[in-house]
């Protein structure tokens, strides 16, 4: 069994800090309170975990986040993830933009235009990706190409034969 983990030595201003943060109305400030104050008196992570109502492994992420960041470690960070695959490899990728040089009627759509979502659906349906994903992963995709993608425009045409010819004369 590996030896467990409690937090350094708190400063008497961390001291304080923590436990102005127990009267805290933000949950995840008070829970992270909790932890840091109950390693400091001792407790093992099992023990922290069940009385917070959380998992053992959070209470020593919480606990090696304090040991590093310091008071920093009570305020939630990013969730975004740190790393993301690649929906479209290089090959796959290629396939895409060859795909989109073809008419969406080609794939039995009943439009003409290409909009990021016709895009991942159709990239589904021809088995370029395993499962079905946003049309903003396919515009992300091809902005990682050096394509930039743009939302197509309807044009204004008028049904009156004389249309073009009155569209170019200059009005006077």
């Amino acid at each position: 069994m590996p030896n467990p983990i409690f937090v350094r030595s708190l400063t008497e201003s961390e001291r304080e800090r923590l436990k102005a943060g127990l009267r805290s109305s933000d949950g995840f400030e008070l829970r992270r309170c909790q932890i840091i104050l109950g390693s400091e008196r001792g407790e093992h992570a099992i023990a922290i975990a069940q009385n917070v109502g959380c998992s053992d492994e959070t209470v020593r992420e919480v606990i090696k986040a304090f040991n590093l960041r310091g008071l920093k470690a009570l305020q939630p960070g990013s969730r975004r993830p740190h790393k993301t695959q690649a929906a479209f490899t290089g090959e796959k990728a290629e396939r895409l933009k060859e795909l989109l040089h073809q008419n969406p009627r080609t794939f039995g759509k009943p439009t003409s235009v290409w909009t990021c979502e016709l895009a991942a659906e159709v990239s589904f349906e021809q088995q370029l990706i395993q499962e079905r994903i946003s049309g903003e992963t396919v515009r992300i995709t091809l902005k990682r190409m050096g394509v930039k993608w743009a939302r197509a425009k309807h044009w204004i045409t008028s049904p009156d034969p004389e249309y073009s010819r009155k569209k170019s004369d200059e009005i006077g």
